[in-house]
C-alpha cells in the first residue's frame, strides 16, 4: 500500500542548514519507499534586497506562490502537503493554496518562528521567552530580534500577528510536527492547539555505524558562534590543559583564542566529520540557547559517542546524564571542566556510555522508524482534514 503521496515543500536560506538535510533525507525516504513525491522549493537567493517592502508583503502572503501551489496540487493530487520551512519567501499562504485542493497541510516545527521575531527564543547571551504568550513578538521589534533591525523585526512581527489573527495556524495546518517535548510545551504556551502538536524526532541514513573512540580527544561540531556556547567550551579547555579538544565548524568566533590542546579543524564535510566523531573520547554539546532537534547529537549517538551537554532545552531529554552522556550547567566553564575531566578519568563508564549511546540511535533515530513515525502522521493529517471539511460543510 503505497499511498499517501506528497508535495515536500522548502523554502532554502542563503546559509545552507539542518532544515535543508531534513527536507532532503524526508523526500528521499519517501521515495525510497516508493511514494509518490513532488518536491517544491524556493530559495532566498531570489528576494531583491533594493526592495525592503516588496520582500515584507511577500513574507506575509505571497501570491506567487499561492498560485504555483495551487497549480501543483490541482496537476498532482496529492494526499499531503509536508512543508519544512514557508519564511520568507513561500509564505503561510502556502497552506491556503493546498487546502483550497482538498490537501492536507503539515508543518515541521524547525525553530519558533511562529512565536519569536527571530526565531530563537535567544536575546543578549540567554533564552528569552518574554514574547511567548504575546498575541504577536512586539517586544523583539524593539529589541530589533531578526537581523538586529527594528524594519525587518515588524515585518515578522506583523506575519506573525496578521496570521494568528486570520487563524491560519490552528485552521489551515491539519498536524504540525515538533523536534522534542521541550519544544512541543512552548509551542502550546504559545497558543498553538495541542491536539495538532506530534513529536516526531529527526534520523539518519545511511547508518555511519559505530567507531572505536580511540582518538583520545574532545569533538565540538556545530557554528563557531555565541550562542552555540564557544566561550564557554574555550574557557573550559583553559582549565584542562592535558585533554586535547578538536573544534570542526566555522562562525563569527573562529579566530577568538587559541589554546596548544586545542586544533581548529575549520569547516568539514559530513564524512569528515562522522570520521573525526568515530574517533572521539567524546562529543562536546554546549549550546546557550534552545536547540530543536540537533543533528549533531544524532551523528554522535550513531557512531556511539557520549555527549557533555548543556542541561538546557532539548538536550535534557536527548542526553541522559551518566547513561548515554553527561549534562553540566549551560555557559558554567567550570561545571563543564568537570564533566569532561570525569570522562577522561573514567574510561570503564565511557565505555558503557558508548554502547548506551548507540542503542539510542537505534531506538529512536533510524529511517525506518521516521517512516513508520511519518506513515502516521500523514494518516492523522488526512483524517484531521477530512473533519474539518465536515464540519464546514
Amino acid at each position: 500500500m503505497l499511498p499517501p503521496s506528497l508535495v515536500s515543500v522548502h523554502n532554502f536560506y542563503r546559509q545552507p542548514g539542518g532544515e535543508d538535510q531534513i527536507f532532503a533525507a524526508e523526500s528521499d525516504l519517501f521515495e525510497r519507499k516508493g511514494h509518490s513525491v513532488i518536491r517544491y522549493q524556493e530559495h532566498n537567493e531570489q528576494i531583491n534586497r533594493g526592495n525592503v517592502v516588496s520582500t515584507g508583503i511577500k513574507t506575509m502572503w505571497n501570491r506567487e506562490s499561492y498560485r504555483r501551489l495551487e497549480s501543483v496540487a490541482r496537476a498532482h493530487r496529492p494526499d499531503v502537503a509536508h512543508f519544512q520551512n514557508t519564511f520568507p519567501l513561500i509564505s503561510p499562504a502556502a497552506y491556503y493554496a493546498v487546502r483550497r485542493q482538498g490537501v492536507a497541510a503539515v508543518q515541521t516545527l524547525h525553530n519558533f518562528r511562529l512565536l519569536c521575531a527571530g526565531a530563537t527564543f535567544y536575546r543578549e547571551g540567554r533564552p528569552c521567552e518574554a514574547c511567548v504568550e504575546s498575541w504577536a513578538p512586539w517586544r523583539g521589534v524593539a529589541h530589533g530580534c531578526y537581523r538586529g533591525s527594528r524594519a525587518a523585526s515588524l515585518a515578522v512581527a506583523s506575519m506573525i500577528g496578521f496570521h494568528r489573527a486570520r487563524g491560519t495556524w490552528t485552521t489551515m495546518v491539519d498536524l504540525f510536527v515538533a523536534g522534542s517535548t521541550f519544544a512541543r510545551e512552548k509551542f502550546i504556551s504559545g497558543g498553538l492547539p495541542a491536539e495538532k502538536i506530534v513529536v516526531k524526532s529527526n534520523f539518519l541514513y545511511p547508518d555511519p555505524g559505530v567507531g572505536t573512540g580511540a582518538g583520545g580527544y574532545a569533538l565540538f561540531v556545530g557554528r563557531l558562534a555565541d550562542e552555540k556556547g564557544v566561550r564557554t567550551l574555550l574557557d573550559a579547555w583553559g582549565k584542562l590543559p592535558q585533554i586535547p579538544l578538536r573544534i570542526a565548524g566555522s562562525g563569527p568566533l573562529t579566530s577568538f583564542r587559541s589554546l596548544p590542546n586545542v586544533t581548529w579543524l575549520g569547516q568539514r564535510t559530513h564524512h569528515e566529520v562522522i570520521a573525526e566523531m568515530q574517533q572521539a573520547h567524546v562529543l562536546v554539546f554546549p549550546s546557550l540557547w534552545y536547540e530543536m532537534a540537533p543533528l549533531t547529537i544524532l551523528q554522535a549517538f550513531a557512531t556511539g559517542l557520549p555527549v557533555i551537554a548543556s542541561n538546557i532545552g532539548v538536550m535534557t531529554e536527548q542526553v541522559r546524564h551518566r547513561h548515554n552522556g553527561l549534562h553540566f550547567t549551560p555557559g558554567d566553564p567550570e561545571d563543564l571542566s568537570r564533566q569532561v575531566r570525569w570522562a577522561f578519568e573514567h574510561p570503564e563508564e565511557i565505555r558503557s556510555m558508548r554502547a548506551a549511546a548507540r542503542r539510542e540511535f537505534e531506538d529512536k533515530y533510524t529511517a525506518e522508524r521516521n517512516y513508520k513515525m511519518l506513515l502516521e502522521i500523514y494518516g492523522m493529517a488526512i483524517e484531521n482534514a477530512r473533519r474539518e471539511r465536515r464540519a464546514a460543510s
